[in-house]
């Protein structure tokens, strides 16, 4: 059966392929909404007990994964494609995934697969790329349930929304790599030691075939200099800023060349909103993630003031996913 395709406003089709389908009518996008930011809002009717894969294309020879929906236990998943503002042309398609398990998440194409990026909460997330498991920042406000052990565990610092020497255990193989800060290793148990790597301001490793470089992350509410890291991660020629908790320091507007970023955002204790629009257009990431932006009063709506700050004009793509 050929797949089925819809023309769409200002140059965006819609797909649904059925080559992977047990059925071929069993899974159809059911609402497709340009919003006022020139967003897309992509429904897509699954029957559950499934894992679904949106891709995405400039032409209809090259598809790239877009979103990994976990195997699912409602009829309808809901996907919203904040690169469209910047593309004059957009496919889409649908894919039902055969794999008993998936890592579910944004995709980030690379010269060795894709990287797969999943928020887990506040400063947590985990990423997978050519087989390892990657952890930032793992504590025991995240579920890690369904997900891989880890190959590599990167610690910002050493304040409890970051660090847990419990939770490194509960999700690390016996030969993770960590990677740290001094003022980290200190507090690492001794087995967790033995497989640690500290490094420090400008200091890099390469670990698991990807490459890791400390860079500057500090304010008043985390010093001194050396206290706690923000990293640099390089796999398959992509490059990863992960802030840590930082102010906006000019050592960081140095930093070049970024394909993501991770820009913490919390209220006092980290980057103002008005801090995090202006490093985000110094150091001119593809892509970026607030995190890290509950505030002291509670509230998680930082993340979407800084979006609206921003706007569209610096050609740079927010992703607002759920952390809390």
């Amino acid at each position: 059966m050929k797949p089925k395709k819809w023309c769409l406003p200002c140059g965006l089709w819609l797909t649904i392929s059925c080559a992977t389908c047990v059925q071929a009518q069993s899974f159809q996008f059911t609402a497709v909404q340009r919003l006022t930011n020139q967003e897309m809002a992509l429904t897509l009717s699954a029957p559950p007990g499934r894992a679904y894969r949106i891709e995405s294309a400039a032409n209809l020879s090259a598809w790239n994964g877009l979103f990994t929906f976990p195997t699912n236990t409602t009829a309808s998943l809901a996907h919203t494609d904040s690169a469209a503002p910047f593309l004059d042309t957009r496919y889409y398609r649908a894919l039902q995934l055969t794999e008993a398990r998936v890592v579910a998440g944004d995709h980030l194409l690379t010269t060795n697969g894709d990287a797969m990026i999943q928020p887990r909460n506040h400063a947590t997330f985990v990423m997978l790329w050519d087989g390892k498991m990657i952890y930032n920042d793992p504590t025991p406000a995240a579920s890690y349930t369904g997900l891989p052990k880890a190959d590599l565990v990167l610690v910002s610092h050493s304040h409890n929304d970051h660090f847990s020497t419990t939770t490194i255990d509960a999700v690390r193989r016996p030969d993770a790599v960590i990677v740290a800060p001094q003022t980290v290793y200190s507090l690492l148990t001794p087995a967790q030691k033995a497989i640690a790597v500290v490094l420090g301001y400008g200091q890099s490793t390469n670990v698991l075939g990807l490459t890791v470089e400390a860079v500057y992350a500090y304010n008043s509410y985390h010093a001194p200099l050396g206290f706690g890291n923000g990293y640099v991660v390089t796999l398959g020629a992509r490059r990863i800023y992960i802030s840590g908790d930082t102010s906006d320091a000019p050592e960081i507007r140095a930093i070049t060349n970024i394909d993501v970023a991770f820009l913490c955002m919390n209220q006092p204790y980290t980057l103002t909103v008005p801090e995090a629009t202006n490093l985000v257009c110094a150091i001119g990431p593809q892509v970026v993630y607030p995190y890290h932006y509950r505030d002291s009063s509670g509230s998680t709506a930082t993340a979407a003031v800084f979006k609206q700050w921003l706007g569209t004009a610096p050609g740079i793509e927010v992703r607002l996913r759920k952390w809390y």
